[in-house]
Order: C-alpha cells, then sequence, then structure tokens
C-alpha cells in the first residue's frame, strides 16, 4: 500500500504516533487509507449538506475495510460571484483545487481518493487534481436542486436574471420580481438547470469516472445518500483490483463524455474543462475534435436554461444511462469503457430505458440533428470561440450587425439595462479573457438581461470571457486569441460589420486583410488590471482558451 510509507517500519514510529493522538488504532493501521476530498462550506447552496454526503462515503468506506481521512477544498459559487469583482475568481480557483487535491495526497500517501464536489470549477479541479496523482479515485457529488415551482411551472435560478431583465422593461413589477427571487431556489444542490455545475457532475458519469445516478439523482433523495455509501464501498474495490484513475479516464472514456453533454446541450464550459482535463491527463484534445464529434451527435434533451425541463425530470426519465443507450444505437458511443462500478459501458446500459420521450427524444425525433455546442473560427477568432447553439434562437444562427464594443462585463451590461443597445447590433464585451480579465468571467447578467428583455431573437453577445451554462441567446464566448494577447477582438471598433454563421461554424468581422494587418500593427496591449495578489499570479501563467485556460 502507499500509505505504508508513513505507517510502517522502526522509522515511522514518530508517524504511527502523530496518527495515533487521531485515534488510530494499531488494527487501523493495518488497514488502507482513503482520502476523502470535499467541498462543503455554508456560501454554496450546492455545498451545504455535503456534511452529509461526506459521512455516506465515509460510512462505506469503514464498511468495506478502509480507513478514511477527510479533507477540504475551497470552493466558489457562481452565482453569488457574478457580476462583479468575485466571478474574477472562479475560474482561477479551479486551479487551487486542483493543486489543493494533489499536495493532501501525495504529501499524506493515501491509498486511494474519493472526490466529492457539487458546482462549477471545483468538480474539474479535483478531477485535474487526482489526475496528477493517479491512484484509485471515484467521484460522487452533492447532487442537483429541485426546481422552484411558481405559477403552474417550474423555475430555477435562470429564471432569476431573466426577470431583471423583465423588470428594467416595464413588463413585470418589483413584486412579481421578489416572487421569482422568492421561489426558484428551493434549497441545497446544484442549481437545477442544465447549467455548468450539472453538466459537469454528469460528464463525470457518462466519463465513468462516477457511478451511474451521480449527474441526475436530486440532492434531497434519499438514493443519494446511498449512492454515497457505494461509492465509500466501490473505492475499496477499485484499491484491491489496482485500477487507477488513469486506467478508467482515457481519451475514449473522455470522448463518451463529450458526445453525451452535446447530446444534452450542455454548458459551454464543459468544453473548457474536458481540454484541462485532457491536459492533466496527457491526453490530445482539440476544439477540432469536439467539432468532429458535434457534427455525429444529435441533441436528445432540451433543458433549462433553453428548455423547460430540469435535471429532476432527466433522472424520472431514465437518466445519463437511457440517454447513452439510445445514442448506442447510431454507434457513437465508445461501449467498452469501463465505469468505477467495474462494469464496462455496455453493461451499464443493458437494462436502461427511456420512460419519458419528450425529456429524452429518441433518435428518430431529435430536438436538432447536430449536437449542442460548437467551436466557431473565422478571421475573428483565428484560435477557436464557442456557442451553445441548443440555446441559439433559429433565427440567430445566421446573423450580421454593427458591432457595439465594451471593454467590461459592467460597461456592457450598464449599456443593455439602459436600453442603449438596439435591435440588430452585436454586443462585444473584451478584455475580459483568462489574462485580459483576469479571470475569464462568466457573463450569466448581461446575457439574462438580453433575454429578459426580449432581444435575444435579435441581438448577439460576443466575448473573450465566458457564459454561464445557464445563458441562453447567440451567445459566443471564449473567442481567442484574447484581447489581452493581441486578438482580433482588440481591433473590433463600434459600427464595425460582425458576421455569424453557425451552422457553418463562422464568426468573421466584415473587414479587409490589410486594414485588419493595419489595426492590429497599431494595437496597443493594456497592462494587467491586478497589480497584487493571487490574480496577479494567475495572470502570468495561464494560458488560452481554446487550450483549456491550463498553467503554462
Amino acid at each position: 500500500m502507499r500509505s505504508d510509507v508513513i505507517k510502517k517500519g522502526v522509522a515511522r514510529a514518530p508517524h504511527r504516533s502523530l496518527l495515533k493522538a487521531l485515534g488510530i488504532t494499531d488494527e487501523e493501521m493495518k488497514k488502507p487509507f482513503i482520502g476523502v476530498a470535499q467541498s462543503f462550506n455554508e456560501i454554496i447552496p450546492g455545498h451545504l449538506h455535503l456534511r452529509n454526503i461526506t459521512q455516506a462515503v465515509k460510512d462505506g468506506i469503514r464498511m468495506a475495510g478502509g480507513v478514511p481521512f477527510e479533507f477540504s477544498t475551497i470552493g466558489i459559487c457562481d452565482g453569488i460571484a457574478m457580476n462583479h469583482q468575485g466571478m474574477k475568481y472562479s475560474l482561477p480557483s479551479r486551479e487551487i483545487i486542483a493543486d489543493s487535491v494533489e499536495v493532501m495526497a501525495k504529501a499524506h500517501a493515501f491509498d486511494a481518493l474519493v472526490l466529492i464536489p457539487n458546482c462549477d470549477k471545483i468538480i474539474p479541479g479535483m478531477i485535474m487534481g487526482a489526475l496528477r496523482v493517479n491512484i484509485p479515485t471515484i467521484l460522487v457529488s452533492g447532487g442537483p436542486m429541485m426546481a422552484g415551482w411558481y405559477q403552474g411551472k417550474d423555475i430555477a435560478l435562470s429564471n432569476v436574471f431573466e426577470a431583471v431583465g423583465k423588470f428594467q422593461t416595464g413588463s413585470i413589477s418589483e413584486q412579481e420580481l421578489k416572487r421569482i427571487e422568492d421561489y426558484a431556489c428551493p434549497g441545497v444542490g446544484s442549481c437545477a438547470g442544465l447549467y455548468t455545475a450539472n453538466s459537469m457532475n454528469i460528464w463525470a458519469e457518462a466519463a465513468g469516472i462516477a457511478l451511474p445516478g451521480n449527474g441526475t439523482i436530486p440532492a434531497v433523495d434519499a438514493r443519494r445518500i446511498r449512492l454515497a455509501k457505494d461509492a465509500g464501498s466501490k473505492i475499496m474495490e477499485l484499491l484491491e483490483k489496482e485500477i487507477k484513475f488513469l486506467d478508467i479516464l482515457t481519451k475514449e472514456a473522455i470522448e463518451n463524455a463529450i458526445i453525451v453533454e452535446m447530446a444534452l446541450g450542455g454548458s459551454s464550459n464543459t468544453m473548457l474543462h474536458s481540454l484541462a482535463i485532457a491536459f492533466e491527463a496527457g491526453i490530445n484534445l482539440t476544439i477540432d475534435d469536439y467539432n468532429e464529434i458535434s457534427d455525429k451527435v444529435p441533441q436528445l434533451c432540451s433543458l433549462s436554461p433553453s428548455g423547460k425541463y430540469h435535471i429532476q425530470d432527466l433522472d424520472r426519465a431514465g437518466g445519463i444511462l437511457a440517454l447513452i443507450r439510445e445514442l448506442s444505437k447510431k454507434k457513437i458511443i465508445n461501449l467498452h469503457t469501463t465505469s468505477v462500478n467495474g462494469k464496462t459501458m455496455a453493461e451499464n446500459i443493458m437494462e436502461a430505458k427511456i420512460l419519458d420521450n419528450e425529456v429524452i427524444r429518441n433518435l428518430e425525433n431529435p430536438y436538432n440533428s447536430g449536437g449542442g455546442i460548437i467551436f466557431l473560427k473565422g478571421n475573428l477568432a483565428p484560435q477557436g470561440a464557442v456557442v451553445k447553439k441548443s440555446a441559439v434562437h433559429p433565427d440567430m444562427l445566421f446573423h450580421q450587425g454593427p458591432a457595439q464594443v465594451f471593454e467590461s462585463e459592467e460597461e456592457g451590461t450598464k449599456a443593455i439595462l439602459e436600453g442603449k443597445i438596439r435591435k440588430g447590433d452585436v454586443v462585444v464585451i473584451r478584455n475580459e479573457g483568462p489574462k485580459g480579465g483576469p479571470g475569464m468571467r462568466e457573463m450569466l447578467t448581461p446575457t439574462s438581461a438580453i433575454a429578459g428583455m426580449g432581444l435575444d431573437k435579435d441581438v448577439a453577445l460576443l466575448t473573450d470571457g465566458r457564459f454561464s451554462g445557464a445563458t441562453r441567446g447567440a451567445s459566443i464566448g471564449h473567442i481567442s486569441p484574447e484581447a489581452a494577447m493581441g486578438g482580433p477582438i482588440a481591433i473590433i471598433r463600434n459600427g464595425d460589420i460582425i458576421m455569424i454563421d453557425i451552422p457553418n461554424k463562422r464568426l468573421d468581422i466584415k473587414l479587409s486583410d490589410e486594414e485588419m494587418k493595419k489595426r492590429l500593427t497599431e494595437l496597443e496591449l493594456p497592462s494587467p488590471k491586478i497589480k497584487s495578489g493571487y490574480l496577479k499570479y494567475y495572470t502570468n501563467f495561464v494560458g488560452p482558451a481554446d487550450k483549456g485556460a491550463v498553467r503554462e
């Protein structure tokens, strides 16, 4: 066992003495030591209940003969951090989380790991850290929040953001906004729509690094506790069979996860995190690979924010295994990949069934013939840009309009809420990329304001930053190279014509090559916005979005 290095032999008497200070017995010294990484805190609704999940995992480990050691990572609530300086820290926190898992696991020589995240950057961060250690590892999330119920229909967080835009246009009262605010988030769990957190928890299940049900069983469902106990038990089986993390998280497994995200129309952030995870795994994955996958994957689900269904509906409709079984009929799923439950994908889906053909459609009746997320390229995004195609109104798949340029999210949001954006405009928010932001902020507030004001069928929004998984509309992000690195987005001027062609995967600015070259030559790069603290350090090491915004 790896943990023998801290507990066996005469020279390790001081180590054992310290372990005995924890209450560890001589009998427990003979058993495997399992690290249990959890991200409980009292500010994220998706994490408030993780103590219960963690206790269930530890119970499972003990029942199977292991000794669990719980430790914590940080975590940021993207919704609370949205639209202010706090969002600059969200993506950068992914690297701190990855580092903390790596550091704790290596320093204490754990034999195996159980990861217990639930939201946004915390999920990929834990996965990235565990990949660096490469010991037997299993992930079990805290599960999705139930949707709220208001005026006879389900609502979730994105409805609150859009309600702000409706209030600004006078279509709802302040009292109505308050009622939506009160009912949208009824309790613990990752926000109920197909936002980044739920997209990534589904990603983990589809990749086989989490047990079936991980992505969809609601946080308040007792099945979630049983799943956590099973995860604690299964980690001991993985350890006994010497199945390491990289034995499961292969390129084929990652491709399965991407295929499922395409079929769902998940958050565009999953593409950023998939690239980062592949980087840590030593797997060559590019944005061109994504487009090849997207072209062959039909979109079979339409969940909030682009559709009326929520994760609880996906769960009752048969869950991820039912979706994968349907996709397998098209022979695009790698059925030989292995899951942490010891079964192949083929074995896992054998008894799965679609129980609601509207929530999960059949191949013969897809929502769209292609995948829900695609990358665009063109003279405005030579290294790529991403769009959640499944959330774009058909009228905006082709769009040409004048640019309205803003140097920050705050500037863009102010103009939108003050009614300064006209139908047909293309809002450009730049200097919000990984280095320029810094931190590549999510921009749910401006996109939701556009949707809430009824402009999502007429106005596009482009940025070198990111969009929340709760975003809908023609929102194109991750434009690379970013403005701070001298990318073409930096030379756009008010009134320049932007051409968007989503079906043909193009994003261009209507300028001659000579004019573009002239503007780029004259461009002066801005100095870093943050000159102290962690973000100064982050600005120095972070790479481009098309590579996953990983540490260079």
